[in-house]
């Protein structure tokens, strides 16, 4: 190639991202605004809930989330109190972002009042919900405690949380990422040259997603919005720090900075292209999920993947071609010096003395490591990842949680978040007996689009619902009917309940559904449970098959895989130990255990597929034994750099207070460092050089080895 094409390739390469992220930066503010976190972005996409969701608009005016005002004085509300209470209401039906208010309702008490305003279809939820607020709080007398709850106020507390995703959690984990590569190269300018090609990837994935979004072809939440970012940043910095190692070595064989990137090309192109696509079709497995939130991730981590290994493949390469040695400052390769000895009684370092253990007692190891692992992995028996309430997923200070409290203590637990019942118009008066009589149900009322609250209550069992106030609403030859529960609406005494209603009206009519914030609580979580059985098989299988097209072997993906499910088994084992007996959350949500293990998986691969590519490049020449040792010596830091870079920042999903996103950030970051330096350390390579040949059946490396 000319010398005017060296120098263009590489100067082009590096304009186009330029030219991209200076496109794509601004992004970074606007991704809020296709991000949703209402209600809707979680829902199972076949569930009942959902489908009595899409047609609540038909039975009532009122169809946004409903925010329930509580106010209460522990000596009893005076007259006074009620009509600030009513002058409330009242200014509240007036806002614009609110379509209906219900009327004043007293607690039997005397203590508490409850105002349901339901926000229109179309209302920010979160603006609106803080608007609200700061309304009841400049109306509250002395001595009253205002709260604003109930669906639209748990929707506006999860916002606020997501709120530092934009800024606070991509500093925290650049921060912490930059810190690591300075320790571990000890160079100002790699580490700079490194993130650039993370955060330029990551540009990039966000100017692609937005306008997907923007078109509604994908759905961005707080959760997928957070998981993209942490995911581009640590898999861009580990594929290139991948390649900076094969460019670092090769700066010790080749003069230019020429030959040495078309040799780590070479040699990095297959192993990170095979990491990055296996992380690609493991996450892609999403989509057979029937949670949208669970669906709208797949694409969108994909889409983060493969702009990191286009970053890693391209921009990176053009920036260490540009800096040659000098990226490498003060530490520099010099053309022609020795590479380190990597095996045998010269060997110095510590991955010479981890081979020289595993060429040792390769056996022990192996068996100590994975009985260690299987003892991590008994604290499986204590998860319970079956779903959490509403009111324990934010961390921290919570209005919509007090306010609840406040509303069970005064109200039936369930008021202003009614289970709702779409069925048959001509059986009303059946469905409503069936509904009174289950155990946990206070109240029915059937939806009017001529009441002023939007429903009119049914005065008991046994009286036609043509003696309400109001006349219901058909729409379809169906009517919607609300039930009041007795418990909150998020406990697991209000979920068994809502099953129990299902059983009771489908006696009454096979046809009629149950939704409400209770019933997509229930089938939220039982949608996870089953994407969670169905997906984390699928993706072993897909991930197998790669690994045994890249390794042309049989055994060694056996063994890789085994290495990763014991591993995931202990992350999730002592996960589920720290989070029950040291911080003493109150249980998991079913999405914790599919995403870790979609993470730890895909990415524990990752590791592996990096040393076994290169053990068997060394295999090739050197023998099944000695190429696993070699393989180990070469690997060892870079991956194990690689491993403290991912983990840090999945860590960094810490400071964001949700919990399931706190608990992925544990599972996932301690699972890496124990990949990383358990399992790709010690047993990977402890089985295959006990294995030897045999870890390579059907491939040419099975048989007698002749040194080529």
């Amino acid at each position: 190639m000319s010398r005017f094409l060296r120098i263009a390739l590489p100067a082009l390469v590096i304009v186009v991202w330029l030219a991209i992220a200076s496109v794509g930066g601004p992004f970074f503010g606007k991704i809020s605004e296709v991000s949703t976190n209402d209600q809707t972005s979680f829902l199972p996409a076949s569930a009942d809930a959902t489908k009595v969701q899409e047609r609540a608009s038909e039975f009532r005016q009122a169809s946004g989330a409903p925010a329930i005002v509580v106010l209460s004085r522990d000596t009893g509300l005076t007259e006074a109190d009620q009509e600030t209470a009513s002058s409330l209401a009242r200014d509240l039906g007036r806002r614009g972002d609110v379509q209906g208010v219900s009327p004043v309702i007293p607690s039997d008490d005397g203590e508490a009042v409850e105002i349901v305003a339901t926000l229109t279809q179309d209302a920010d939820t979160g603006d609106a919900v803080d608007a609200i607020r700061a309304e009841v709080d400049d109306a509250l007398p002395s001595g009253v405690q205002g709260y604003v709850t109930g669906p639209a106020g748990f929707t506006a507390d999860l916002t606020a949380a997501f709120a530092g995703i934009d800024g606070l959690l991509l500093g925290v984990a650049l921060a912490a990422v930059f810190v690591i590569l300075v320790i571990v190269y000890r160079s100002p300018l790699l580490p700079v040259l490194v993130l650039g090609t993370a955060t330029f990837a990551l540009c990039a994935s966000i100017l692609v997603v937005w306008w997907l979004a923007a078109a509604g072809i994908v759905t961005v939440n707080g959760q997928v919005q957070g998981i993209l970012s942490i995911l581009v940043i640590g898999a861009a910095t580990d594929y290139a720090l991948l390649y900076t190692a094969r460019f670092r070595e090769a700066l010790r064989d080749h003069r230019t900075g020429w030959g040495a990137t078309k040799t780590a090309l070479r040699g990095s192109l297959e192993p990170i292209l095979a990491s990055g696509g296996t992380v690609i079709v493991g996450v892609l497995c999403l989509l057979l999920s029937d949670l949208n939130s669970n669906k709208a991730l797949g694409p969108v981590a994909a889409i983060g993947i493969a702009f990191s290994l286009l970053a890693a493949l391209s921009l990176l390469p053009a920036l260490l071609l540009a800096f040659r040695r000098a990226a490498f400052w003060p530490l520099r390769p010099a053309y022609g010096s020795a590479h380190p000895v990597l095996t045998g009684p010269h060997a110095r370092g510590l991955w010479a003395r981890v081979g020289r253990l595993v060429a040792r007692r390769s056996r022990i190891v192996w068996i100590v490591c994975t009985v260690g692992l299987l003892a991590m992995g008994t604290g499986l028996v204590g998860l319970e990842a079956d779903g959490v309430p509403q009111s324990d997923l934010v961390l921290g200070n919570s209005q919509a949680r007090d306010g609840q409290q406040v509303l069970a203590d005064h109200f039936p637990g369930g008021s202003g978040s009614p289970a709702q019942v779409i069925g048959a118009a001509s059986k009303t008066d059946e469905l409503a007996d069936a509904i009174t009589a289950v155990d946990g149900v206070d109240s029915v009322a059937v939806a009017s689009k001529d009441s002023p609250s939007g429903t009119t209550t049914l005065p008991g069992p046994g009286v036609s619902a043509g003696a309400a106030a109001w006349a219901p609403t058909e729409s379809r030859g169906d009517v919607l009917l609300e039930a009041t529960l007795s418990d909150p609406a998020d406990s697991d005494s209000a979920e068994h309940t809502v099953r129990d209603l299902r059983t009771a009206v489908e006696r009454v009519d096979p046809d009629a559904i149950v939704g409400g914030v209770t019933a997509t609580a229930v089938d939220t979580d039982d949608t996870g449970i089953r994407d969670r059985t169905l997906i984390i098989p699928v993706v072993l299988v897909v991930i197998l098959l790669i690994l045994m097209l890249l390794l042309r072997s049989v055994v060694a993906p056996l063994v890789l895989i085994g290495s990763v499910i014991v591993s995931f088994a202990a992350a999730l084992g002592v996960g589920a130990l720290v989070f029950d007996h040291v911080l003493h959350f109150p249980g998991a949500d079913p999405s914790v255990p599919l995403y870790s293990f979609v993470f730890l998986v895909a990415l524990g691969v990752d590791y592996n597929i990096f040393l076994m590519t290169r053990v068997r490049e060394e295999a090739l020449r050197h023998g099944p034994r000695e190429g696993v040792l070699r393989g180990l010596g070469v690997t060892g830091g870079v991956i194990t750099s690689a491993g403290v870079v991912l983990a840090a920042t999945f860590a960094a999903l810490g400071v964001i207070p949700i919990l399931f996103l706190v608990q992925i950030a544990f599972v996932v970051a301690f699972g890496v460092l124990l990949d990383t330096i358990v399992v790709r350390s010690l047993l990977v390579p402890a089985l295959a050089y006990d294995l030897g040949r045999r870890a390579w059946w059907p491939s040419r490396l099975s048989r007698p080895f002749r040194r080529m």
